[in-house]
């Protein structure tokens, strides 16, 4: 038998209306509730997955942050500037 080229998938075969009609029961079925501290537990654990950045890490990525902003701000200076000029150009020529 051939592998299939997609993992976890099955291919597309005709069920009887009966298969059907079960997987729309086990689809509303409840899910189990988990309790508070059951909770609390997993999202302690989750926060130990947590990588922060080091202070290194951090101050380069604010000075990248700073210097883009400034010229993303000269740009649309220039820009505004330019074009500031040329409708104020067309306009004359319309006086």
């Amino acid at each position: 038998m051939a592998k299939a080229k997609t993992p976890g998938r099955r291919p597309q075969t005709a069920q009887p209306a009966i298969a059907g009609a079960a997987v729309a029961a086990e689809a509303a079925a409840p899910k189990k509730r988990t309790s508070i501290l059951q909770f609390a537990s997993q999202v302690r654990a989750e926060g130990r997955k947590i990588v922060w950045p080091s202070r290194k890490e951090t101050w380069i990525t604010s000075v990248m942050v700073f210097i883009m902003v400034t010229i993303a701000a000269i740009f649309f200076f220039v820009v505004d500037t330019g074009l500031a000029f040329l409708s104020r150009f067309v306009l004359a020529l319309g006086q």
